[in-house]
């Protein structure tokens, strides 16, 4: 029986020309690119563009990748500069739309879920309020769980700027939430 190739081992083999490796890290990676590049876009149709244009750039940029370096945040950098092209040449102002994986907690009622699909629905609704940099980050952080390191990596910014950006930003969603 054949074991599952680790990530590292994909890798090597990706640079060393295997697409069905290289495949298979798309495959690993594609949900969070998309959500990446959904938070820059707020469209899914340029999120879906940019996260396949940032995949293809990826693959043709795989012998400048860094050896030991962590493959993630290097790929979501790639893609979310790639929505963030994609929005400045598209002028694209559209309401923010994610993906959220809808839960089905065992044995809730209908009256518990509506009051949690309502709640939801009013803090995404207080998060597209934010500003386009508040929302980002407080996107990658809380909504894509990124790391701080992650997040700096995608938003191309210092970690620094994520830790202050978060902070100021949860206070005006706080603001937001209250009114």
């Amino acid at each position: 029986m054949a074991r599952a190739l680790t990530e590292g081992e994909l890798l090597a083999r990706a640079q060393a020309g295997d697409a069905d490796a290289y495949a298979a890290l798309v495959r690993a990676h594609q949900d969070i690119a998309f959500r990446t590049a959904l938070l820059i876009t707020q469209n899914a149709a340029d999120a879906e563009e940019a996260a396949q244009d940032g995949f293809v750039k990826a693959w043709r940029a795989l012998s400048r990748f860094r050896e030991g370096a962590p493959l993630r945040p290097w790929l979501l950098t790639i893609v979310a500069n790639e929505a963030r092209n994609r929005r400045r040449s598209a002028g694209r102002r559209a309401a923010l739309a994610l993906r959220v994986a809808e839960s089905d907690p065992v044995g809730a009622s209908a009256e518990a879920e509506a009051l949690q699909h309502q709640s939801r629905g009013a803090l995404l609704d207080a998060i597209a309020r934010l500003k386009t940099d508040d929302r980002l980050v407080l996107g990658c952080r809380y909504l894509l769980e990124l790391s701080e390191a992650e997040t700096a990596a995608a938003l191309g910014v210092p970690a620094g700027t994520v830790k202050s950006r978060t902070s100021r930003a949860l206070e005006r969603l706080r603001g937001e939430v209250e009114a």
